[in-house]
């Protein structure tokens, strides 16, 4: 029988690379994870209506401490990128959002392209996830599942005549 991980919430590495303790509901702990960072999205683009280049900072930011957390947390527990760590979904529905309207069909869109490219991993993301270890290969799969996820709704926002 396999043990059970030992994710501590008082140790502010795991609260914070578990999603705030979304990543510990089942199932789809990786789905309750992005579904955690939507209301922080919201709040940024929508209630605090945050530039562009904070929302940025703020993501790239976040990437860089999740390296961090994602990495520890595997590492404490003995098990690289454990369903639980969910951090990098947040960080990932971040990406997808990048310059992207806070209204309610984008969010719901964006929540469904960025777990279809994070489930799924089609190329290149598989091969990353496969190749990258630790805590930045924790990350960087989910932030490439992000860009491809934003790529295809900016696509959808914009009209067919922009292109030509």
């Amino acid at each position: 029988m396999l043990e059970k991980p030992d994710f501590n919430l008082r140790n502010p590495v795991h609260f914070f690379a578990l999603g705030f303790g979304s990543g510990l509901l089942k199932p789809g702990p990786g789905t309750w994870g992005t579904l955690a960072a939507v209301p922080l999205y919201w709040l940024l683009a929508a209630y605090l209506q945050t530039p562009l280049e904070v929302y940025l900072t703020i993501t790239g930011l976040g990437f860089l401490v999740g390296v961090y957390l994602c990495g520890k947390t595997a590492q404490d527990v003995g098990e690289h990128d454990h369903g639980a760590i969910v951090w990098d979904e947040i960080i990932g529905f971040f990406v997808t959002m990048v310059a992207i309207a806070p209204t309610l069909t984008n969010i719901v869109l964006g929540f469904i392209l960025f777990r279809i490219f994070d489930i799924f991993k089609p190329w290149p993301i598989k091969v990353v996830d496969q190749k990258v270890h630790g805590g930045f290969g924790i990350m960087v799969d989910d932030v490439i599942a992000g860009i491809t996820a934003c790529l295809i709704l900016h696509l959808l926002q914009a009209p067919i005549s922009n292109y030509f």
